[in-house]
């Protein structure tokens, strides 16, 4: 039997279907997306890896670096909705998760009677930009999380369920702090990545100085229908992952915490704290997602290894030392990497 089909419910040979068809969709949907973004391959290769494993992600990154375009083009290759909330000091939690606003109806016998009805809120789409989560205060932010975790908003004592697939590609600005509010660990907790974006290469800058400054603008064809997302997203739990990534995830999880036996003398002076379990979680449903879109039947060390930047960096709280010695996440991370045994 395929390891892929062991965990099917019913046995049958759909899984090694849809299996291949993550693996081409992929690329069908990285062709659809360069037709408007340059470059940034890494960077969709990650969201894709969240959006299977129906996760939500932070995207780090200086302006101008096709943040936006990238979740809406996404989305548009998708067949997706597509909101956007640009936070701002003065956002209120109505603001994103809608409101119930009185309006009159004339019943069957003329008679005007006032009922409430639900507006929805931009947080009522399949893909959501939170962009600049970090400029909007924490009660707008505690409304987000509701969301975030369980796809469902609240709105007075009625909750309304989110659309699916619902996920959050939210932005942060890494140089300008002024105006901005600090995410709690338990909201950064609730992403599943945390995906830096770097500049262009030259070659990718010129061919965006082409392409911007330019009349054509590129159409971007629906390579996925929703109804085909969502069960690739059902696919990814069913994917095995081998005992040996398991104990590897569970021991990078655990060595990132100041007590454990796992995590390198030399680190401790720079580490809080680690991650959660939680992070141990994430590191093998995100290697899941990756070798479902790579068309592999199973996660293995690899897979960890090359998501665990992304998935443990937001989840170390770092000493203060740490950042007057200029020791970064990423340095930890690698640290741990490198030293941790199954």
């Amino acid at each position: 039997m395929n390891p892929i089909d062991a965990g099917a419910p019913n046995g049958d040979f759909d899984d090694v279907a849809l299996l291949a068809k993550a693996a081409q969709a992929r690329k069908r949907v990285e062709d659809a997306v360069a037709v408007r973004v340059v470059g940034q391959h890494e960077t969709l290769e990650m969201m894709l890896v969240a959006l299977l494993a129906r996760g939500h992600a932070l995207l780090v990154g200086v302006p101008g670096l096709a943040k936006t375009l990238l979740v809406s083009t996404l989305a548009e290759a998708l067949g997706l909705s597509f909101g956007r909330v640009q936070f701002t000091p003065d956002l209120l939690p109505a603001d994103i998760t809608g409101t119930d606003v009185l309006q009159e109806e004339e019943d069957a016998h003329g008679n005007l009677r006032r009922k409430l009805k639900f507006l929805p809120g931009p947080l009522f789409h399949h893909l959501v930009l939170a962009d600049e989560i970090n400029r909007t205060p924490p009660k707008t932010q505690a409304a987000l999380l509701q969301a975030m975790q369980e796809r469902t908003v609240t709105v007075g004592t009625t909750t309304h369920i989110l659309p699916n697939p619902f996920q959050v590609f939210a932005t942060r600005n890494p140089i300008e702090q002024e105006g901005t509010y600090p995410l709690p660990e338990a909201q950064l907790d609730r992403f599943l990545l945390e995906i830096h974006l770097g500049y262009p290469t030259a070659v990718e800058e010129l061919e965006i100085a082409r392409r911007t400054t330019s009349e054509a603008v590129g159409t971007v064809d629906k390579v996925l229908g929703r109804d085909e997302l969502v069960a690739l997203q059902r696919l990814v739990p069913r994917i095995p992952a081998t005992e040996e990534a398991i104990q590897f995830a569970v021991n990078l999880a655990r060595a990132s915490r100041p007590g454990d036996r796992g995590l390198p003398s030399d680190l401790a002076p720079y580490v809080r704290f680690g991650a959660g379990p939680r992070g141990s979680q994430a590191l093998v449903l995100a290697a899941k997602a990756r070798a479902a879109l790579r068309g592999e039947a199973a996660a293995d060390i690899d897979d960890v290894k090359a998501l665990a930047l992304g998935v443990l960096r937001h989840r170390l709280v770092l000493s203060y030392r740490a950042e007057a010695e200029g020791v970064s996440d990423a340095d930890i991370v690698a640290r741990l990497i490198a030293s941790v045994r199954v």
